[in-house]
């Protein structure tokens, strides 16, 4: 049985347990799917070094909240993981971040707190995120959720491919 949560919207006082948060999160990655640890506060929403940009900066947890939508994912009063969206316009939203603790994960949180952020956006027609193709996981966990590989990338900088993703809403 899924655990229950609760997903809502962050606070500028909720940055440093988000922060840590995502630091377990992709470390945890880091040490299970291969790569490097480390980032630092680059503001925006592709992969980096190994974790996100800024994925262990509380000034980077700071920016996101200020300029995209942040929500928190709760169990009870725990924050144990978060969504980070990007308004692209024209009904298109960007997922620029989901993360569930290592200790939450594999219990249908992130299925729950994506369905919670869709009929939160019901006019959104198109969604989009990237991922590092290395992370075959969420390669899956987005496909289950309706989210088509789109196209390929590499940034400027950086040896990590990211795989395009998007899923479109008739």
């Amino acid at each position: 049985m899924p655990a229950m949560i609760a997903v809502i919207k962050a606070r500028l006082e909720d940055a440093e347990t988000l922060t840590e948060v995502q630091r377990r999160t992709f470390d945890d990655d880091s040490r299970r799917f291969g790569g490097m640890s480390g980032g630092g506060p680059v503001p925006h929403a592709t992969v980096g070094s190994g974790g996100p940009p800024g994925y262990d900066s509380v000034d980077w947890t700071l920016w996101a909240m200020k300029t995209g939508i942040y929500y928190k994912i709760l169990a009870g009063d725990r924050i144990i993981g978060g969504v980070i969206l990007f308004d692209m316009h024209k009904r298109h939203f960007n997922l620029g971040r989901i993360f569930i603790d290592p200790d939450w994960q594999d219990q249908g949180i992130g299925s729950q707190a994506l369905q919670f952020i869709e009929k939160t956006f019901p006019f959104v027609k198109r969604w989009s995120l990237d991922t590092p193709e290395r992370a075959v996981r969420n390669h899956h966990f987005y496909k289950k959720l309706g989210y088509v590989k789109v196209g390929e990338e590499v940034p400027e900088g950086v040896d990590i491919r990211l795989f395009l993703y998007e899923k479109r809403i008739p």
